[in-house]
């Protein structure tokens, strides 16, 4: 019938220094994208708008376009620095809060005039259905098979004993020293595996004018956007050097007068309108995250953060008293 598996983007997006969250969905699962929105946020605005992208077309003679996909610095079984890390499922006091997602804002929210900057996260329900290469036949899921792996092989544990230094070959076990940090990998790893996980693709777009394009804050500032979910003794978000305009970077005479520069600019700000990641014509390299680790990377915040670019709810809407006399 020519269905596919259903996908969303969730986008956070900054026009001259306006930031708003959007989230792109066919419109016969509006109804389930607005359920659970005003279930969580029972004061929350949603309003269906014009596609933004869809007015931006690029001109190499007064435009500039760098685009690049984000991908992970480890394999996709060790999680990103979620808001667990920071303490924030504890549910603080919104002094001591320390959002990461709240950097990201305040970048965006700098933006100046005649300049853009879009973020989507493009993502999938994450299903068993790769292809597995101990069986001739069957599939199973990769993910959570190469994440337990790496558990057992952490704690030096034999993935059928269950027996931390078990020696196959002797069939003994014997005593192997785990430190903290690989304790807290493994334990880290684990309660990824606990949560549902989705595909995800992140794509980036900085445009601007020619004569105002600014390598250092709309390059360097979406690099270091993603920063603060990056950790050394697990994994993190970087630019993938492979994509877009990112791949052309180097010397000028690599790309005489900017022909393939071009060419995919266009080809960039194209597959952010059709929003094409999973399916032709534009497909990017997949990474599996689970829901704690998208809800760190896309969340509402709270007051927290103060970005005069974040429009907020001027005032909350209520109906009228049952008890008032008729």
């Amino acid at each position: 019938k020519g269905e596919y598996r259903p996908y969303y983007s969730l986008e956070l997006i900054s026009i001259e220094g306006q930031v708003k969250f959007i989230i792109w969905c066919e419109e016969r699962r509006m109804l389930s994208v607005l359920a659970p929105l005003y279930a969580q946020f029972p004061g929350i605005e949603v309003t269906e708008r014009d596609d933004y992208a869809r007015s931006v077309h690029f001109d190499p003679e007064t435009m500039k376009v760098w685009a690049a996909d984000f991908k992970l610095t480890k394999p996709d079984l060790y999680p990103i620095k979620t808001y667990v890390d920071y303490g924030l499922e504890k549910d603080p006091k919104e002094e001591f809060r320390v959002d990461p997602l709240v950097p990201v804002i305040e970048f965006l929210g700098s933006v100046g005039p005649n300049q853009q900057v879009w973020i989507q996260f493009i993502i999938r329900a994450h299903k068993d259905d790769q292809k597995d290469p101990e069986k001739f036949f069957g599939k199973a899921d990769l993910w959570k098979r190469s994440a337990l792996k790496e558990v057992n092989k952490i704690l030096v544990r034999d993935a059928k004993t269950k027996i931390t230094g078990w020696d196959p070959k002797t069939k003994t076990s014997q005593f192997v020293a785990v430190s903290k940090g690989e304790q807290d990998a493994a334990a880290a790893i684990e309660r990824s595996l606990s949560k549902p996980a989705f595909d995800v693709g992140i794509r980036t777009l900085y445009i601007a004018k020619k004569d105002i394009f600014n390598t250092p804050f709309g390059i360097g500032g979406l690099i270091a956007a993603f920063k603060q979910f990056s950790s050394e003794s697990l994994n993190g978000l970087k630019q993938d050097g492979d994509t877009y305009i990112a791949k052309f970077a180097g010397v000028p005479w690599e790309d005489y007068k900017g022909f393939r520069r071009n060419r995919e600019s266009r080809n960039a700000i194209a597959a952010y309108k059709r929003r094409s990641y999973f399916y032709p014509p534009f497909t990017g390299k997949i990474m599996v995250l689970n829901i704690e680790e998208l809800a760190t990377l896309y969340h509402f915040p709270g007051s927290v953060a103060a970005t005069p670019g974040l429009e907020r709810v001027p005032s909350k809407k209520a109906e009228a008293p049952a008890n008032l006399p008729v």
